[in-house]
């Protein structure tokens, strides 16, 4: 049965395989969510830096969530379905059935994750071999692109991986394949992810360089022979088996498909900010900055021209918007970051009972508690004037490229109480947002002009982070109007796909909406002037203390 006031719309759904889950969301033409559903997916953590999930398991829970935001509508009344996930590495054998990536030989467990940092040796050698590609990577090879974790795989699994693998896709290739048979990579993951360059292709020379020659092997067909641009339409579209799976058409247009970060990107960086005086109003998208946050957080900023950040990942040709350059910054742990901090303080038991009783999220009870604690002692931003954090508990992914940084806290205590969890809480999402500035500054010195910051992502629902984000920067910042920007910008895929847009630049400005906008409080500027002096020598301090302990 069609559901009331659903019947006469047109829709796109857009796909997002996250970290720890799979949504899904039923979006119209003008970019409003009607639906959205969310899944859990496994993941396992055999061993330290071990990150590994199921291909099966996340294709079960997109078919899952896709059921059931299209319950109710006319199936032909969705027009395109657009994928996108984190850049993990899924392996399939001739079959196309899982190969194991562990030492347990689980099959089950076939997907190294984005955030696996198993080949940090493999990375460090790749580096160190100063091959020409390195320099669109930033310098530095990160144990979080697919080449080290395929070294890794041979060197480690030669006989029970490697030797049995036929097919080595990047996750949102994969979803695309599994949805229309069509083994044709995004330009997206490969340009990104994999060292692919358009439009000269692979450069076989690397791949022999660091000893995985065997790669090249009938036209590359083990890690990807043909691309498209995303927002392209994918084989013939849904499969009738993908169609009875996800409860939708077959035929049904499926767009060539996006890493999370750059869907996030597309559901917020493009849209029309007039009216808003804001700084980036009519000026070129290339003056925003899109940063997507969450589990981690990636810093997108395009350019008309190439644009070499050191420590900045890119640039990349079309991978996020065709015919703009991609550089992209990031930070290995964020949201995942503050949990560890909060979850594992002696105060966290207390902060929890509170907040059930109180039925807040732990976040918003501490947001709360911060307030208080300004009202008695001043503004709450220098309520840490005294505690410092260094937030690479995960290494540096950007701008220092360095994985092998640590975390750092610089003002702690004997003392436990729920106030300094608190004190604790502020000086680490303060010190994301001081990471996010080193991020911004490094780009503009190698030439971006940047005047706006874009947020997205669940960590972009905490007004905490987003003001001290405002703060620290000295930018203001834009929220989406749809809480959630990613789902969108997976649609915007679907809407390229169906052909009802022309490009992803138009159907950015119909789909992508702006809500609340946050400014600088101008006054803490001298403040964190200095809380980034100290932030910078913390790094520089942390690199002195491992170079005396080397000597």
């Amino acid at each position: 049965m069609t559901s009331p006031g659903l019947a006469d719309e047109w829709y796109y759904v857009g796909v997002d395989v996250g970290t720890a889950s799979v949504r899904a969301a039923l979006v119209t033409r003008g970019g409003q969510v009607k639906r959205a559903a969310e899944e859990p997916v496994h993941v396992w953590e055999p061993r330290p830096d071990h990150h590994e999930q199921s291909s099966e398991d996340i294709w079960t829970k997109c078919c899952s969530a896709v059921t059931k935001v299209t319950e109710g509508i006319v199936k032909d009344h969705v027009r395109g379905i657009g994928f996108d996930a984190t850049c993990s590495l899924v392996v399939l054998d001739q079959n196309f059935q899982p190969v194991a990536v562990n030492l347990d030989a689980a099959a089950e467990r076939n997907v190294v994750m984005w955030m696996d940092h198993r080949a940090t040796k493999q990375a460090s050698r790749i580096t160190a071999s100063g091959h020409r590609v390195m320099t669109r990577v930033g310098g530095v090879m990160s144990p979080e692109m697919q080449p080290p974790k395929l070294l890794w795989l041979k060197e480690n699994l030669r006989e029970s991986c490697w030797e049995r693998a036929e097919h080595f896709f990047d996750l949102p290739d994969f979803l695309s394949w599994k949805a229309t048979g069509s083994l044709v990579r995004s330009l997206c993951t490969l340009v990104c992810k994999w060292t692919y360059s358009p439009p000269e292709g692979w450069d076989d020379s690397f791949w022999t360089s660091i000893g995985l020659e065997d790669l090249l092997e009938n036209n590359h067909s083990r890690i990807g022979e043909r691309t498209c641009s995303p927002g392209d339409p994918v084989g013939a579209g849904l499969t009738p088996r993908a169609a009875a799976e996800l409860g939708l058409m077959p035929g049904t247009a499926v767009s060539a498909s996006l890493i999370d970060a750059h869907a996030g990107g597309l559901g917020v960086i493009g849209a029309d900010v007039s009216g808003h005086r804001l700084p980036c109003e009519n000026q070129p998208v290339t003056s925003r900055v899109a940063l997507i946050c969450g589990t981690s957080s990636c810093h997108m900023a395009v350019s008309q021209k190439p644009l070499f950040v050191p420590g900045v990942w890119g640039p990349y040709l079309s991978a996020m918007v065709p015919g703009l350059w991609l550089n992209e910054g990031g930070q290995s742990a964020t949201g995942r970051l503050i949990d560890h901090v909060v979850f594992g303080h002696a105060a966290f038991s207390q902060l929890k009972q509170q907040a059930e009783k109180s039925r807040e999220h732990v976040y918003s009870l501490l947001n709360r508690h911060l307030g208080e604690m300004a009202r008695e002692h001043g503004h709450l931003d220098l309520l840490s004037a005294a505690l410092h954090v260094w937030p690479d508990f995960h290494g540096n992914r950007s701008p220092l490229a360095d994985q092998t940084l640590k975390g750092m806290v610089v003002g702690l205590s004997l003392s436990q109480t729920l106030d300094d969890l608190a004190l604790l809480y502020l000086a680490t999402v303060q010190a994301i947002a001081l990471g996010t500035r080193h991020i911004l500054d490094t780009m503009r010195e190698a030439g971006h002009d940047i005047s706006t910051l874009f947020l997205c992502g669940g960590l972009s629902k905490n007004p905490l982070f987003v003001r001290l984000h405002a703060n620290t920067t000295g930018l203001p910042v834009v929220l989406p109007a749809e809480r959630e920007a990613v789902l969108v910008g997976a649609a915007i895929l679907g809407a390229c796909a169906s052909r009802d847009c022309s490009s992803i630049q138009e159907a950015m400005v119909k789909m992508a909406k702006i809500g609340t906008v946050v400014h600088p409080e101008l006054e803490l500027e001298s403040f964190y002037r200095k809380k980034y002096v100290v932030f910078l020598r913390l790094g520089a301090h942390q690199r002195e203390y491992a170079d005396l302990m080397r000597d």
